[in-house]
């Protein structure tokens, strides 16, 4: 694995946030960043953070200030291993977890489990074997009535019914075949990822084995799922994930094997996307390791930001929002190790990043206005840190 940049390996140094850190030292650092950051530390209400890890107690909870900046770890708010992703219902009332097991409740799956959110505390509803091993991921359709799940190392994806944030057992469940050229990724198929399209009409299974997105038709009342085409990569891009633009018709997929994003045209008529343009993520005299991760997108669609590991860095570009078209403005630090998922907090001024093998999450400074990313910013301790979600 390629080093992280010696300006991470600097911050690792100076601006790393251990847990063991007081309270007192811990906020009066922050107050201090959020003043480099240029921005003024007023008292305000935290909102509470949810850190999936793929370690034994796999959600973590933390309080976040936006003023300062100030993520503080607030104990483990659910004792569930090795999570990969976690996901909001869309009145926020649910929290959905996927785990990344060979074996649940003694069946060769994965694990997908629910959880009521009560005063910053998950309390915990139902828990479900997915179609096969390897869950990591899942996604909630916009009415808050079914769940895909993507399980990676068993080739499948599954769709439950939720009822009062209560999971069914698996209603429908598919199993892929197709495998791209790469021997060592490709071997067999890889669902990564699940996503609904803007109106809630398709769904979306990514296939990182396959070079493909399988496109369906959903049913929220039933959780049935019914084939409506594919969309094909190049062979051996490994399509990852898939995130829809607020124009509400251009989408974009990572690819994580080659690095490159797919920027695609989706026709809501039918569901299909078409290749409009493929960026390539990597410096020009980058020839080492390579694997793409991640989108944020922003609220008003402006700025579009990707996550690139093994080299380690974030991509921030500026979007055209009738078109989709994506203008480069900088690559920046992750701020760690194998960036897994990052997001903007709420007030879209910081990016937070989930550095997995670097066991921390980082946080920059984002201007609002230019999109650009701050080059220094400041880390706190997160053990396998996979996704966050902000509630």
């Amino acid at each position: 694995m390629v080093p992280a940049m010696n300006r991470t390996s600097l911050l690792t140094s100076r601006r790393t946030f251990l847990l063991t850190s007081s309270a007192a030292t811990l906020a009066a650092a922050s107050q201090s960043f959020a003043r480099s950051a240029g921005f003024v530390a007023p008292p305000s209400p935290r909102t509470r953070v949810f850190v999936a890890s793929s370690a034994p107690d796999g959600i973590l909870a933390c309080d976040w200030n936006p003023h300062t900046a100030e993520l503080t770890p607030a104990g483990v708010a659910a004792s569930v291993p090795k999570v990969a992703w976690v996901a909001f219902s869309p009145g926020r009332e649910f929290v959905f977890s996927a785990s990344e097991l060979h074996s649940f409740a003694g069946k060769p799956t994965g694990e997908v489990a629910s959880f009521r959110l009560a005063q910053g505390r998950l309390e915990a509803l139902s828990a479900r074997n997915s179609a096969n091993t390897g869950t990591c991921h899942v996604a909630v359709d916009r009415t808050g009535q079914m769940l895909l799940a993507a399980d990676y190392t068993g080739a499948s994806a599954a769709s439950f019914r939720i009822r009062e944030g209560e999971l069914s057992e698996p209603v429908w469940t598919e199993h892929y075949t197709v495998h791209g050229p790469n021997p060592d990724r490709q071997e067999m198929a890889h669902p990564h990822f699940a996503s609904f399209s803007p109106g809630n009409r398709f769904a979306y299974i990514n296939d990182l084995g396959g070079d493909s997105i399988h496109i369906y038709k959903p049913d929220p009342a039933t959780a049935a799922m019914t084939p409506a085409g594919i969309y094909h990569g190049a062979p051996g891009s490994g399509a990852r994930t898939l995130h829809f633009h607020p124009n509400g018709h251009t989408a974009y997929c990572m690819n994580e094997l080659a690095s490159t994003v797919d920027v695609l045209e989706w026709h809501k008529a039918d569901g299909s996307l078409t290749l409009v343009t493929r960026i390539d993520l990597l410096p020009a005299d980058y020839h080492g390791p390579t694997r793409g991760c991640d989108t944020v997108i922003t609220r008003d669609g402006r700025f579009v930001y990707f996550a690139n590991r093994d080299d380690n860095f974030l991509y921030s570009f500026r979007a055209d929002f009738h078109s989709g078209a994506l203008t480069p403005i900088a690559r920046s630090s992750c701020g760690g190790k194998t960036p897994r998922n990052f997001t903007l907090d709420p007030t879209e001024r910081w990016m937070l990043v989930a550095n997995q093998d670097s066991n921390w999450i980082s946080i920059f400074a984002r201007d609002p206005a230019t999109g650009k990313l701050a080059d220094e910013g400041r880390n706190v301790a997160a053990l396998a840190p996979m996704c966050i979600l902000f509630a």
